[in-house]
């Protein structure tokens, strides 16, 4: 396992348990959750390489899952997308990655267009929100980086390996960008 997955699993872990111990003083569990956790990286976003895409899920359901896809939508135009074909089955209570080939996820927003244009690095994607003190698990000087995050449509595609099921849960994704400060 690479230094940068299991910092992913970590900051994973760390922000599950964190907002179950907020979702826990306060409200009770939405069924509405999408039941699997991920974050979407490639290190092409930060240099011009030809590198591919890694996914890293955690399925908080007591049942298997197989993710198959996610749809990206255009937030111009419904009729434009972009889907990733991922095909991992993740066990109950469990955690699974996988590499796949490079697919443009940068277009189909403003947000993310103007973010780039501004220089920022895009460093992952994923169907939850990071706190500072998380980031700062991941970024070993946060002083020294700006944060900056845009939010985008997806659809999530999941079936249930056994039966067959299929699941379609419309979600927002963040993109989280970083920066050095310049001084």
């Amino acid at each position: 396992m690479s230094k940068a997955t299991f910092c992913m699993l970590i900051a994973l872990a760390i922000a599950d348990s964190a907002l179950a111990q907020v979702a826990a003083t306060t409200t009770p569990p939405q069924e509405s959750d999408s039941p699997i956790k991920y974050a979407i990286y490639s290190s092409a976003w930060g240099e011009k390489s030809n590198a591919g895409l890694r996914l890293v899920a955690q399925n908080q359901s007591e049942f298997a899952i197989r993710l198959d896809s996610i749809m990206f939508s255009d937030e111009n135009n419904a009729g434009i997308t972009t889907n990733l074909a991922i095909d991992l089955t993740v066990s109950a209570q469990a955690w699974a990655e996988t590499e796949m080939p490079y697919v443009d996820l940068l277009s189909g927003s403003q947000c993310i267009s103007d973010t780039m244009a501004e220089n920022w690095k895009l460093v992952e994607i994923s169907n939850y929100t990071l706190n500072p003190s998380v980031r700062g698990l991941i970024i070993e000087d946060t002083d020294s980086f700006r944060i900056y995050q845009c939010v985008r449509t997806v659809t999530l595609h999941w079936q249930d390996p056994i039966s067959g099921a299929s699941n379609d849960f419309t979600e927002w994704v963040m993109y989280h960008f970083e920066r050095r400060r310049e001084f």
